[in-house]
């Protein structure tokens, strides 16, 4: 059995532990922050990929520290976040179980990135993905109407689908990150009126 001479306090701290490969790459949402309706429609979260290191020279206003008032250098992550696109919203209604998504609606029009995400192997693919759901719109918009006003009438929670866009950032992946933002502020139809402007990008501020 192992032992050491001298006690010394551990090293490194316990909240990174276990110290492994992350299971996904894209991080997940575990919970989205409290509704409040006296905002403006809004969205809750953003995609952003670290671009790199530097440092900043700072005064941090902390009374009773040593460093209050003067000049500290800390270093500082660069995040790169490059508009993102919304292609889809969906409608939750609210049961004793839970959540439960009533309509999702996707845009007439989906990029070749966000395409790329539904398949393994894009090159032997046929690409028609979401093919039947943007001939709604030309064929059948009174339904896409109906579905619009069945989340208005029956839902309390609505959140945009939307979209990265890697060309944007250089990067050497081509499928684009697809995340499930959840719009707060406002009324329900005004966040299906926020929301349902699809194929706009939409800036981190």
């Amino acid at each position: 059995m192992s032992h050491r001479k001298f006690s010394a306090p551990r090293h490194g701290s316990l909240g990174f532990l276990p110290r492994k490969r992350c299971r996904r790459h894209r991080g997940k949402v575990k919970s989205f922050p409290r509704d409040n309706a006296a905002n403006p429609p809004h969205l809750t979260a953003f995609i952003g990929y670290k671009a790199g290191m530097t440092h900043i020279v700072r005064e941090p206003d902390r009374p009773g520290s040593k460093v209050n008032k003067k000049e500290v250098v800390e270093a500082v992550t660069i995040v790169e976040a490059a508009p993102m696109i919304i292609v889809g919203i969906v409608g939750y209604v609210e049961t004793p179980r839970g959540l439960r998504p009533l309509k999702t609606i996707f845009a007439e029009h989906l990029n070749a990135e966000c395409k790329r995400r539904f398949y393994k192997n894009w090159c032997k693919s046929e690409k028609k993905a979401f093919s039947k759901a943007s001939q709604r719109w030309s064929q059948d918009k009174e339904s896409v109407e109906k579905d619009f006003e069945r989340i208005k009438r029956y839902c309390k929670v609505i959140r945009a689908i939307a979209h990265t866009q890697p060309k944007m950032m250089k990067m050497r992946m081509k499928k684009a990150h697809i995340i499930e933002i959840q719009v707060n502020g406002g009324t329900v139809p005004q966040k299906v009126c926020c929301t349902s402007c699809f194929e706009l990008f939409c800036l981190v501020s």
